[in-house]
C-alpha cells in the first residue's frame, strides 16, 4: 500500500504538483492558509481521495510523508512553529519535504527539529516553473541522507523528471538561490540589452530572432522574451519571489565573505520594479525599469 501523504501549500506550484502526486494513486491530504483553495483543489480530484487537514499540525499527523512548498521563509516558518504548526505533528520513522525556497540556515534549523522527533527530512526546493509542475517533469536540488531520499524516491517521481542529491541539509537550498541568481541575472540582461537596441530604433524582435539562431536560452528566449515584448506578465515565476531569492543569495554571499557585485545592481533593479508594480507580475516585469509607461 501506498503511503499517505501530506501536502501544504496549494499555489501556482503546489497545485499541480500535489495533483500529480493524487494522480499517482498516493492517498493525500492537504491543507492550504486559504480553506477555499483547498477545498476547490478537493472537488478537482473527485475519485482520487483526496481529503483536506484541518491545520498543519493534523496534516503532518496523518501523513508518513509530508511536503511543503509556500512562498518564503516567514510562511513556512508559520506553518511548522505557528499554531498548530506542522512540527508538533512529526513523529518517528515518519520523512519530511520542504520544496519551498528558503535560506540553507533555516533548511538545517528545520532539519535538527525534526531529528529532534526522530523524523527524517530533506531540503527539495525545485526548477521548471508551472508548465513543469503540470507535466511532472520538475527538477529536484536535495539536501539530505541517500537513505531518506530513496524513501521519498517514489513520491518525488511522480512530480518530477530528475532528481539531484547534493549533499547534507542546506545543500539544495544553496544550488537553488544560485539558480535562481543565474535566472534572475540572465533576465535582466535580456531587458537591458532589449532597452539597449530600441534606443536606437531597433525593434526588439529583431534581437531576439539574432539570440536564438546564436545561442540555445530556451527558458529565457522562449519563455520570457515573448512576455517582454508584449509588456505582459501574468505570474508564471512571480518576480515578488525571485526577488526574495536574489536577497536570500545575496545574504548567503554576505555570510561568507563573498562580493556578488553584478548581483548586487541586478538586486537594485528588481526592488525597484517590485516597489512600483501595483499587480504580482512575473519576473521578467523587470523589464518595466526601463518602460516610461
Amino acid at each position: 500500500m501506498k503511503p499517505t501523504v501530506g501536502f501544504i501549500g496549494l499555489g501556482l506550484m503546489g497545485r499541480p504538483m500535489a495533483k500529480n502526486v493524487a494522480k499517482a494513486g498516493f492517498p493525500l491530504i492537504v491543507w492550504n492558509r486559504t480553506l477555499e483553495k483547498a477545498e476547490e483543489f478537493v472537488r478537482e480530484c473527485t475519485g482520487l481521495g483526496v481529503k483536506v487537514g484541518a491545520n498543519p499540525r493534523q496534516t503532518a499527523e496523518k501523513a508518513e510523508i509530508l511536503i511543503t512548498i509556500v512562498s518564503d521563509p516567514p510562511a513556512l516558518e508559520e506553518v511548522l512553529w505557528g499554531p498548530n504548526g506542522a512540527i508538533e505533528g512529526f513523529r518517528r520513522g515518519r520523512t519530511y519535504i520542504d520544496s519551498s525556497t528558503v535560506s540553507p540556515d533555516l533548511a538545517r534549523k528545520i532539519g535538527s527539529a525534526c531529528a529532534e522527533r526522530e523524523a527524517s527530512f530533506l531540503d527539495a526546493p525545485v526548477t521548471g516553473g508551472t508548465w513543469g509542475a503540470e507535466k511532472g517533469e520538475l527538477v529536484f536540488m536535495v539536501g539530505g541522507g541517500t537513505e531518506i531520499l530513496e524513501r521519498a524516491r517514489p513520491v518525488l517521481e511522480t512530480m518530477g523528471k530528475r532528481i539531484f542529491l547534493l549533499g547534507p541539509n542546506g545543500a539544495g537550498q544553496t544550488v537553488k538561490l544560485a539558480m535562481n541568481l543565474i535566472l534572475a541575472l540572465e533576465v535582466d540582461a535580456l531587458a537591458e540589452a532589449l532597452a539597449l537596441v530600441g534606443t536606437e530604433g531597433v525593434r526588439g524582435e529583431r534581437l531576439v530572432e539574432v539570440l536564438q539562431s546564436s545561442m540555445a536560452r530556451a527558458g529565457v528566449l522562449d519563455v520570457k522574451a515573448p512576455l517582454m515584448l508584449k509588456n505582459e506578465f501574468p505570474p508564471s515565476f512571480p518576480l515578488r519571489l525571485m526577488h526574495k531569492d536574489m536577497r536570500l543569495a545575496l545574504e548567503l554571499a554576505k555570510q561568507h565573505g563573498v562580493a556578488l557585485p553584478a548581483a548586487s545592481a541586478s538586486f537594485s533593479t528588481y526592488d525597484a520594479v517590485k516597489q512600483s508594480s501595483k499587480d504580482d507580475p512575473d519576473y521578467a516585469a523587470v523589464a518595466r525599469f526601463w518602460r516610461k509607461s
